[in-house]
């Protein structure tokens, strides 16, 4: 392979002369037409660290002392109930969206019953188990000193995402983030959530408000795709004229059961690959074009 890193035990493809191909097709256009687009929890952040599972934005808020025992307990029985049907290889993204909507809904009010405090959000991502893929580091400085924008397109909650970002030392300029932002009352209590809600399936133009983003880097017309479930593959929708999309897929869970359908869908697979490996070697050969 072109890039040694595509060599590592982790990586799957369905055609790997067709990924060769896309990624001379991304050097040739080289930084300068290149975009991120990502999700970020269980993508940018680990799936476990240590034999344990890393927390997702809501898993931070979950674990922290700012909600009770009853509400952590209450979110807890939605997770068991939801996120089996969330991966479940047998039911469609059409079946699964309403049942999305439904989870994050419920999730949404428990929340905003426990006054939580917008200022001891830095101090709750500070104590939670966060932690960003290996190679973080390079992967979001290499994108801000060659000014490639990246997109954060989460289902997760923005304003801890941001802290996660911040607190690692990483969130530059080039950032935007389009995520679940909390609404604050004027005594920075949270009272609700901004704009439409954002789950799993519904990562595309629907909840879009600001497309002047895309406009502005129209000219950006080769796209490199970071998820992690199929729903993640709607993510560039906003992008218009898209000339080429190198799709990368974590498969974290499930491995056995949605490896095929991976497949299908993305052009590289990797299998529970704690790493920003493969996406730093493609980053490295994309910017060594002479």
């Amino acid at each position: 392979m072109i890039i040694p890193e595509l060599n590592k035990e982790t990586v799957r493809m369905r055609d790997p002369q067709r990924v060769q191909q896309l990624i001379v097709a991304l050097q040739n256009g080289g930084n300068q037409k290149l975009q991120v687009i990502s999700d970020f929890d269980m993508t940018l952040s680990r799936f476990q660290y240590n034999g344990e599972r890393s927390p997702t934005c809501y898993n931070i808020i979950d674990n922290s002392k700012i909600i009770s025992e009853d509400c952590r307990k209450k979110l807890k029985d939605l997770y068991n109930i939801y996120y089996p049907l969330e991966i479940d290889p047998n039911r469609t993204i059409q079946e699964k969206y309403p049942l999305m909507v439904e989870w994050w809904s419920k999730a949404h009010t428990l929340l905003c019953e426990q006054r939580i405090e917008k200022q001891k959000l830095v101090q709750v991502v500070k104590e939670s188990r966060a932690i960003l893929r290996e190679g973080f580091q390079l992967f979001f400085d290499t994108l801000h000193q060659r000014e490639i924008p990246l997109f954060i397109f989460s289902a997760g909650i923005g304003d801890v995402l941001e802290e996660i970002i911040r607190q690692a030392g990483v969130y530059h300029s080039n950032i935007k983030v389009v995520s679940n932002y909390m609404d604050f009352d004027e005594e920075g209590f949270l009272t609700g959530f901004k704009g439409k809600l954002i789950h799993t399936y519904n990562k595309n133009n629907s909840v879009l408000t600001d497309t002047e983003y895309f406009q502005q880097i129209s000219h950006r017309h080769n796209i490199l795709l970071l998820g992690d479930t199929l729903g993640d593959l709607t993510m560039a929708e906003g992008v218009t004229n898209v000339e080429n999309i190198l799709r990368i897929g974590f498969l974290n869970d499930k491995v056995e059961e949605l490896t095929d359908q991976f497949l299908q869908s993305y052009d590289i697979v990797l299998i529970r690959d704690e790493t920003l490996d493969v996406v730093n070697g493609i980053l490295n050969f994309i910017g060594n074009k002479n």
